[in-house]
């Protein structure tokens, strides 16, 4: 028999305003998303093509952090500066001034890069990893693509003029996403807001860090600015309140007041016209569905991921939830095994689907205890 449980939904959301339905930046293109639930909230052409600038930076450092966690790099090791990431340092590139020869370790590079947008200690750290920077960036782009990056190439691993380092914001995104998910604790390195190089053959030179938002002290801790002349300025930027963050991403801003004003208007936009919704706790016990010939009358169950929803403002009571189910489940049954469907519905619109699994193993009874449950159904039904 299929039944169905409808769950009381113990909602937890962030008081908002009215959403805009007119909102817009001064933008070419940009892209914002709740973090928790990959909600897309706002896009206005995602998918044009642009040059990423020094945002390509962010997948040059994820390079660096996938090899450090795997074993196979320490932020201790140390690669020597070749003439080719030297020329570099010169004026006109963002810089962190290492000199030919110098011995620089992993962890120098990785800050000279994210904080202070050395397009110099790109080079260094790339050379230094794969032997050239264009087998750098052979490891660049293969890695976009692992993680769903389907309109962008990497030919370099500084973000500096190439027609063929090209990507979206809508791909961008999928990169900061992914940068802060899977090295929360080398994230940490993209709110820094100054790095201090204790430079060879001169007095130690400070930098600031170049994401203007990290300097308005509203919560933002990322990501990474961007400009070229033909893309004008751009910014990945993600803005973290309590348990809430957003991550959005803009290019084609015309001027650096325009970039900082716009990409903190974005997102104050979805962190005050949208509530964030959890639904359900991960490995936490939702519900007890009735069971058959166990030695318990019912399971608990529950869903081994988090569960949430962004909706838009005073818009929770369209949210409901049920599990379907084949009922009662015969025993026995193993932890982990899967009875039935978790379904999320907006405005009575399915809108995403979740195995719903055991919480606990229940036995099957013994043959007498089975004869009499059996007799008792026969006389009483489903009680």
């Amino acid at each position: 028999m299929i039944k169905k449980i409808f769950i009381l939904l113990y909602l937890t959301f962030v008081t908002s305003s009215v959403v805009n339905a007119k909102f817009d930046i001064k933008a070419s293109t940009a892209i914002l998303q709740d973090y928790s639930s990959g909600e897309v909230l706002f896009e206005k052409d995602a998918d044009r093509e642009i040059y990423p600038a020094s945002m390509t930076k962010i997948m040059t450092s994820i390079i660096a952090f996938e090899l450090i966690e795997k074993g196979d790099l320490s932020l201790d090791d140390k690669f020597m500066v070749s003439e080719n990431a030297w020329r570099l340092s010169q004026s006109g590139y963002s810089s962190m001034f290492i000199m030919v020869n110098d011995e620089v370790s992993v962890e120098d590079l990785l800050k000279g890069i994210i904080i202070a947008s050395g397009n110099d200690a790109c080079v260094a750290l790339a050379e230094g990893i794969a032997g050239t920077e264009e087998e750098f960036a052979v490891l660049m782009t293969t890695k976009a693509k692992e993680i769903g990056m389907v309109n962008t190439n990497f030919s370099n691993s500084s973000g500096i003029n190439d027609p063929d380092n090209y990507s979206t914001v809508r791909d961008i995104l999928i990169m900061s996403n992914y940068l802060i998910k899977n090295y929360p604790k080398f994230y940490e390195y993209y709110k820094i807001k100054d790095f201090t190089w204790d430079r060879t053959g001169g007095d130690p030179i400070t930098q600031g860090n170049r994401n203007p938002l990290l300097y308005k002290n509203f919560g933002a801790d990322g990501i990474k600015t961007g400009y070229l002349a033909v893309e004008r300025y751009s910014l990945a930027a993600s803005l973290k309140r309590k348990d809430r963050r957003l991550i959005g991403v803009g290019s084609g801003f015309k001027t650096k007041r325009e970039r900082s004003r716009e990409s903190a208007k974005l997102l104050t936009y979805g962190m005050t016209n949208f509530d964030l919704i959890k639904i359900v706790q991960k490995d936490t016990e939702i519900a007890e569905l009735d069971v058959w010939l166990g030695n318990k009358n019912s399971v608990k169950v529950y869903i081994n991921q988090d569960i949430y929803k962004t909706i838009p403002k005073a818009r929770k009571r369209y949210l409901k939830a049920i599990i379907d189910y084949n009922g009662p489940i015969k025993a026995p049954i193993k932890k982990n095994d899967i009875l039935g469907t978790f379904k999320v519905f907006y405005k009575d619109e399915l809108i995403n689907e979740y195995q719903v699994l055991a919480f606990e193993d229940v036995k099957k009874v013994n043959i007498f205890s089975r004869l009499i449950k059996s007799v008792n159904y026969l006389i009483w039904g489903d009680v």
